[in-house]
C-alpha cells in the first residue's frame, strides 16, 4: 500500500512552493514513511498523525528523512511522540537518511542515537 500527499503549500514570489510532502510504503512488518521539505509547526499535526497511524499498523516504522530540508522543534516533537507511542506497544520507530541541518538537529536532540535505524551507522549522516 502506498500513499502520497502534500499537506502544506506556501507562496513564494508568485509561485506555489511545496514545503512538506509525505509518502508511505507498507510491507508486511514494516512501514516506511518518507517526508520531504519542511517538518515544522505548519506540518506537525500531519506528521504526527501519519507516524501514529504507521505505529498502529506495523511493528516497525522507518522514517526516511533524506529529503527533509528543515526540521524544527515541532518536527522533533512529532518524532518523539511517535517513538513514545511505539515504545508503549513494544514497537519501534527509526529515522534514517538525514543529512545537513536535519542531521544536526537529530544529533543535538539525541534522536540520532535513540531512533537510529539498525542498518545505519553514525558516520552515514552528512552535515554538508
Amino acid at each position: 500500500m502506498m500513499g502520497r500527499g502534500a499537506s502544506h503549500r506556501g507562496e513564494g514570489y508568485g509561485e506555489q512552493v511545496v514545503t512538506f510532502e509525505d509518502r508511505t510504503d507498507a510491507e508486511p512488518d514494516r512501514i516506511t514513511v518518507a517526508f520531504a521539505g519542511d517538518c515544522d509547526l505548519a506540518s506537525r499535526d500531519r506528521l504526527t498523525a501519519m507516524l501514529l497511524d504507521a505505529v498502529d499498523r506495523a511493528p516497525t516504522v522507518l522514517v526516511d528523512m533524506s529529503a527533509v530540508e528543515f526540521l524544527d522543534s515541532s518536527g522533533v516533537h512529532a518524532l518523539v511522540t511517535a517513538h513514545r507511542a511505539a515504545e508503549l506497544r513494544g514497537r519501534r520507530v527509526y529515522v534514517a537518511g538525514a543529512t545537513g541541518a536535519t542531521a544536526v538537529v537529530l544529533e543535538m536532540t539525541g534522536l540520532d542515537v535513540l531512533m537510529r535505524a539498525p542498518t545505519e551507522s553514525p558516520g552515514e549522516r552528512r552535515h554538508g
